[in-house]
């Protein structure tokens, strides 16, 4: 039998603008200690940031995206911060920031399998924004 574990995520944004606090979702970080778990999946979906932002530098934002993946997964590229505990990471990586990656407000839930939460928090939460 299965037991739930809590988890905490949020979701990742870029915000072109600071000063307009507009933004776009790109990706989701999900940590459920209980089960040692820290993951991220995001997609940068150029065309709808062009389309908003015209002179965004999209290698930025992919550069930073491939940061968290790498940070999340604990890899020496990562630098010293993808040495820290998943918790540390989790929390480095959700700290209030003023700058293009920002992400939400860190959410709390119950699952049983994790892999299918972080699938099912992305299709929610950024594939299913970035049909439209």
């Amino acid at each position: 039998m299965h037991t739930s574990a809590s988890y905490d995520y949020a979701v990742l944004r870029v915000v072109p603008r600071v000063d307009r606090q507009e933004f776009v979702n790109i990706g989701v970080i999900v940590l459920c200690r209980e089960r040692r778990y820290l993951a991220a999946r995001i997609h940068v979906d150029e065309a709808r940031l062009r389309a908003l932002w015209p002179q965004l530098d999209i290698d930025a934002v992919r550069r930073h995206a491939d940061a968290v993946l790498l940070i999340c997964a604990g890899e020496d590229a990562g630098g010293p911060i993808a040495r820290l505990s998943q918790s540390e990471r989790f929390h480095w990586l959700t700290s209030p920031r003023s700058t293009i990656m920002q992400t939400s407000p860190v959410h709390t839930g119950l699952c049983v399998e994790t892999g299918e939460l972080l699938e099912r928090l992305y299709r929610g939460l950024v594939a299913l924004i970035a049909r439209f």
